[in-house]
């Protein structure tokens, strides 16, 4: 496809639009951009006549951009982004295999995906990975990942998704702490204090709803996200529900028991999501073979009797 010339500036003219902007000035531009500030207001001068659009109101000395103006600005800087990460991309893979850009969960990317990466990167040399951390649905187009670890249901639209296991979640706290607190019944759990995830507020509220249990707003503290929480249970801050995937190697080595019952059935899953247009993109193909092999052979949220609560 051939774009007319009139809407397609040059990267240069571009630059300025945005530095200026986002500085509120052509002088903080230029330092920006390490150019004179007569050379930016030339720039931002030849952009309006490619355009034909007047961007800036010219208020004494000064460069006020239009609502129009900083609108623009917006989506060039998302282009300035995009354009910057496939050089980026480019630079780091050439002649190789291909490169998969992957936004990860935080707990889940670090505690059990990267572990096993390194069995990715062997199986296909030749594809470079590079992680980003995400806890929410965002615009693929703008953000430039070709594919997300995601928790929740299948809500992301225009999007391809590979359902990887369904979460449980088991109330834990730290030994002493159950020694301190007794906890006779699920409903004893109200009156401690509940630590909380901000991105899953109801997820005490299921919990107790699967132990039977009429539960009020739990009290607590909160976290963006599990690893810190975690740690705040393993020092007696509280009792944290936590996955199994995440709970099980504490549990294992007696750093938190289970505060009350067997895990419970979570309110989502996890999913590898992608882009539609992406499906058939040769690193993305691979990486989804690999990883339903890996969730086949090693469950994050596989049961071990051994470490499950009487």
């Amino acid at each position: 496809m051939a774009y007319p010339r009139r809407t397609l500036p040059s990267l240069s003219l571009l630059s300025a639009l945005e530095a200026v902007c986002r500085t509120g000035s052509t002088l903080a531009a230029a330092r920006d951009l390490d150019l004179t500030q007569g050379a930016v207001s030339r720039l931002i001068q030849n952009l309006e006549g490619q355009l034909g659009v007047e961007l800036f109101i010219r208020d004494r000395r000064r460069l006020v951009p239009s609502e129009a103006a900083l609108a623009y600005a917006r989506d060039v800087r998302k282009a300035l982004d995009l354009i910057s990460r496939g050089a980026v991309r480019l630079r780091s893979n050439a002649g190789g295999g291909g490169t998969l850009s992957l936004s990860i969960l935080p707990t889940f990317g670090t505690r059990w995906l990267a572990p096993r990466l390194p069995g990715f990167m062997a199986a296909h040399p030749g594809v470079t990975v590079n992680l980003g951390t995400r806890v929410r649905p965002f615009d693929f187009a703008s953000e430039g990942f070709d594919a997300a670890l995601h928790f929740g249901v299948e809500n992301w639209s225009g999007a391809g998704y590979q359902k990887l296991f369904d979460e449980r979640m088991m109330a834990c706290c730290a030994p002493d702490f159950l020694l301190r607190n007794q906890i006779e019944q699920p409903a004893d759990l109200m009156r401690l204090p509940l630590l909380q995830l901000e991105t899953r507020p109801h997820a005490w509220s299921v919990w107790f709803a699967r132990k039977g249990v009429a539960a009020r707003a739990p009290q607590g503290m909160f976290f963006d996200q599990f690893a810190p929480m975690m740690q705040s249970a393993i020092y007696g801050l509280g009792v944290a529900l936590l996955p199994m995937f995440l709970a099980r190697p504490e549990l294992a080595e007696g750093r938190l028991v289970a505060a009350w019952g067997p895990p419970e059935p979570g309110d989502g899953s996890y999913y590898l999501v992608w882009p539609e247009t992406a499906a058939g993109y040769l690193p993305l193909v691979a990486f989804r073979e690999w990883l339903a092999t890996e969730i086949a052979r090693d469950p994050p949220d596989g049961e071990e009797p051994d470490i499950l609560p009487r």
